[in-house]
């Protein structure tokens, strides 16, 4: 009997080495019998195109990046394809010059071959396009003034509207802000602000793909006004888990002709904080809420005039496809310290949990 546990152990054993050369056999078989479609590029286009593999990234994230791109017509044949050759792990972040012209194999190869980055800037989400411009200063050999320009004004004389149309939504006189997609962006040496906005670009309409814009299209908003949602987001949520019924309850108020009543427009709007040393005031007061502001949304009806914030992609899909939820009112829980919510759907349940909180307070 003593020889059973180890007679076990051997059983198992052979049963994943089985299982290995089943999972071995089964992708080869899938690779031969697509071996044409392996080796024919997506397009004859030979012009070079930027790609983002952002820090993260998953092989199928990626392989429906690619296809987004045009630079691959099949994502399970790209998925499968690096999982036999077992390069899916040497999958690097970074920015790759890739073509139509590649096939699958050539492109799995350019993410082997890529160049470690030489210098690199990670943007957090929800960060003001300042506080991004700030962070490229500290991160990288860009200036913070030279990338501020850019964000500002200078995409606009650069008529990058023409290589991205998705900013032809972007009022006359409005900055990048919403647009600068918070990630980890590798970067040349002699990198230029210039080319840190394309990437962020590129980056922003690959990620935002199709069906989130549909998503927001479905909630009657546009790209501009479904960012202006996710900013405000990303903002006020601090429980991931929380950010869709946040942005549901933003998008009842917007449909019912409220006003959004969201503090972080009101920091937004009150601007550099220099005694804190902070873009987002703490601590407001109710004199800061009648702050005179388009973006004061205690006082506006309905969306500000921009984005307050650059939004995640979390914030963005949230919004896109929010909660289905009555509520209409939402403050911090006081009885825990994690930044959660507690919501409401009528103005009285509102203030009775206010006037809890209160009651509680020491």
């Amino acid at each position: 009997m003593k020889h059973i546990p180890k007679l076990l152990l051997c059983i198992t054993a052979l049963l994943l080495l089985l299982g290995c050369g089943i999972e071995q056999l089964y992708l080869e078989t899938y690779i031969q019998r697509n071996r044409a479609a392996l080796e024919s590029p997506a397009g004859s286009d030979d012009a070079p195109v930027t790609f983002i593999v952002g820090s993260g990234h998953s092989v199928a994230t990626i392989a429906g990046n690619l296809k987004a791109e045009g630079l691959i017509t099949d994502t399970e044949l790209f998925r499968r394809y690096v999982q036999h050759k077992q390069l899916d792990a040497g999958i690097q972040a970074g920015s790759y010059t890739l073509r139509q012209t590649m096939t699958i194999p050539e492109i799995a190869r350019a993410f082997q071959t890529a160049q470690a980055p030489e210098q690199q800037v990670t943007i957090p989400e929800g960060r003001r396009i300042e506080e991004v411009a700030e962070l490229v200063g500290e991160q990288t050999r860009i200036s913070s003034a030279d990338f501020l320009a850019w964000a500002q004004t200078g995409w606009r004389e650069a008529q990058l509207i023409i290589d991205y149309p998705f900013l032809t939504e972007i009022p006359e006189g409005a900055t990048l802000e919403g647009y600068l997609f918070p990630d980890t962006y590798s970067l040349s040496l002699n990198a230029t602000a210039f080319d840190l906005i394309t990437l962020m670009l590129q980056n922003f309409d690959q990620q935002v793909t199709p069906e989130i814009r549909e998503g927001f299209s479905a909630r009657n908003l546009s790209l501009y006004e479904g960012l202006i949602i996710a900013a405000i987001v990303e903002r006020e949520a601090v429980v991931p888990t929380e950010r869709p019924l946040i942005a549901g309850v933003f998008l009842n108020r917007v449909r019912d002709g409220w006003r959004l009543g969201a503090d972080p427009t009101v920091q937004y709007a009150l601007g550099y904080q220099p005694e804190e040393g902070t873009w987002w005031k703490r601590g407001l007061t109710f004199a800061d809420l009648e702050v005179d502001s388009p973006y004061n949304t205690y006082r506006i009806v309905g969306m500000p005039p921009g984005p307050i914030a650059n939004p995640g992609l979390e914030a963005i899909r949230a919004t896109a496809y929010p909660a289905t939820t009555d509520y209409f009112f939402f403050l911090v829980e006081c009885d825990l310290d994690d930044g959660s919510h507690v919501f409401a759907v009528t103005e009285d349940e509102h203030f009775a949990n206010y006037y809890r909180c209160i009651a509680n307070s020491p």
